[in-house]
């Protein structure tokens, strides 16, 4: 949950790169991988094979549509259906207990293509399954993160938390984002001036009493590592919902001000001991 990347964006960010085994090794050091700026494409004259009656009936869980399985125009090589199950638990409608531990499902490359857009995105449909690693590789270590949080309130013989339902936000920056920029604007020197590229907000479920817990989580842009990989910084934090969030917020706060003071000092006392050494 401590900062882990230069010039420093917010606190409590964690740098992250794909394991070397990963396609989007192949994906641009820098920039959200989707073409946000891109004109929606437009649709077909011979009319569109998607029912949108189905498609403007949104997930509560997710606030995403039903989204089908079938090639759309303009899709122009085909993708694959499969779709991946995640590490993320999830709860079911009118579940509060089972038996058996239920995951989330990531959406098939041909899904993702296809909410790409429907929201007027223009993605070459060749890409898209370097996209999708790149979407579920960020979501699986922004779930660590959540849990770090977690670990910090759990009790002993709490189960694991879940994430119960979740909110894409891309054009919505959160409060905490917008002061750092504004730090990057008035500092550029020592704080990132590039904006997240995306924001998810998550909410999660303690099993212990049924709380939930709203995340906030923006996903960054970062230098790119020694070996050439694409770097992504993620900034995962319980919104200011609570009093319990804000004391959580604060004393990771003070935490990572703390370890900076003690290492400033050991370095003053190993630096002492040395010259009193050579006298």
């Amino acid at each position: 949950m401590g900062q882990s990347i230069s010039s420093p964006p917010p606190a409590a960010v964690t740098r992250i790169s794909p394991p070397s085994s990963c396609p989007m090794h192949d994906v641009p050091s820098t920039g959200c991988p989707i073409q946000h700026n891109n004109p929606p494409v437009a649709k077909s004259s011979g009319g569109c094979p998607i029912d949108h009656s189905s498609l403007n009936m949104l997930n509560p869980t997710n606030q995403m549509p039903n989204l089908p399985q079938t090639p759309i125009y303009p899709q122009a090589v085909p993708l694959p259906t499969e779709r991946t199950m995640s590490s993320i638990p999830r709860v079911a409608d009118g579940e509060t207990r089972t038996d058996m531990r239920q995951t989330w499902e990531y959406p098939s490359p041909q899904q993702f293509y296809n909410a790409l857009l429907r929201k007027g995105l223009d993605t070459p449909a060749e890409h898209v399954e370097t996209v999708v690693e790149i979407h579920n590789f960020l979501n699986e270590r922004a779930w660590g993160e959540v849990l770090k949080w977690e670990r910090r309130v759990a009790q002993e013989s709490d189960e694991e938390p879940h994430l119960a339902r979740f909110k894409g936000r891309p054009g919505e920056m959160s409060p905490k984002a917008r002061f750092w920029m504004l730090a990057g604007w008035l500092l550029p020197s020592r704080f990132n001036t590039e904006p997240p590229f995306d924001r998810h907000d998550w909410i999660v479920r303690r099993p212990r009493d049924g709380t939930e817990v709203r995340y906030v989580i923006d996903y960054y842009s970062a230098p790119s590592t020694s070996d050439g990989d694409p770097g992504f910084a993620l900034d995962v934090r319980p919104a200011l919902d609570s009093f319990e969030s804000i004391q959580q917020r604060v004393a990771v706060g003070m935490d990572d001000v703390w370890e900076e003071l003690r290492e400033k000092g050991w370095g003053k006392s190993e630096r002492r001991g040395t010259r009193q050494t050579g006298s």
